[in-house]
């Protein structure tokens, strides 16, 4: 199994638009491994103890990235890949997603795993799109999985509104994981110390078989314009009239202030 995890500012954090306009300002801030990766490690740990086989963990980001890797490898993951080189670096999705694909065109696998977003970018979209490039099978937003090793498939379920959709695929097979898959383990104390000592394998462009115009900032498909902080929320309002001349006023409100209507 292959997990793909990525190092996202914690939820915690303060948010700081960078000088540009176009980026997060990193200073100060306390970078994690994904919450939702963290569900897609948890669950491959979970197969590799019920069925055998070891669990590899991919990530693709600057040096401090491995920080996600050293948290999977203390969960139990077994091995880890940092796809690293500064061609890499500011792409979106796309490139993101040409870079993991070709990666794992060399890792033998028979799952591969990711959370359904990074909360960081929201984009839902390296998942489907490693895929799509592989030309493998995807289930997102699972929030149940088994697989049936003998028969190679695998049966996922995903909570949709108002329903669940249960989806049976053959593996090999991509799955992104929803929160309420499983309840993710702590790394023990041991696990950790072994993280630090395991050697993480370092990929570049090079060995990658890329050429530079694929990844990074320059295969980009989208670019980022601007990034600005919400503005405060206004304080609402109590219109205490009678039902008439409330919906009165509040169409008024609608109409010349909100400008909604």
């Amino acid at each position: 199994m292959v997990v793909l995890v990525k190092h996202v500012p914690d939820t915690e954090a303060r948010i700081a638009v960078a000088g540009g306009g176009r980026s997060i300002s990193e200073e100060g801030i306390n970078f994690v491994l994904n919450p939702y990766d963290e569900f897609a490690v948890e669950e491959a740990l979970r197969l590799k103890e019920r069925l055998g086989g070891q669990v590899t963990v991919v990530t693709l980001g600057p040096e401090r990235a491995k920080e996600a890797l050293r948290t999977a490898l203390a969960m139990g993951a077994d091995e880890a890949v940092h796809l690293r080189d500064d061609a890499l670096e500011g792409g979106d999705a796309l490139s993101v997603s040409v870079a993991l694909a070709r990666a794992l065109k060399d890792i033998p696998f028979d799952l591969i795993l990711c959370g359904k977003q990074a909360i960081d970018d929201d984009s839902c979209q390296v998942g489907p799109r490693v895929a799509e490039l592989l030309g493998i099978p995807q289930v997102t937003v699972v929030t149940k999985l088994e697989v049936d090793a003998a028969a190679r498939t695998a049966r996922a379920q995903r909570e949709m509104d108002g329903y669940s959709e249960v989806v049976e695929t053959p593996l090999p097979a991509l799955v992104s994981a929803q929160k309420g898959l499983n309840e993710p383990r702590f790394p023990s104390l041991p696990g950790i110390m072994k993280a630090k000592r395991k050697e993480i394998k370092t990929l570049n462009l090079a060995s990658l078989g890329l050429d530079a115009s694929q990844v990074g900032r320059a295969g980009q498909g989208a670019e980022v314009q601007a990034l600005e902080v919400p503005s405060r929320a206004r304080r609402g309002r109590i219109l205490t009239s009678d039902p008439p001349a409330a919906a009165a006023e509040l169409a008024a409100l609608l109409r010349g202030e909100a400008k909604v209507l």
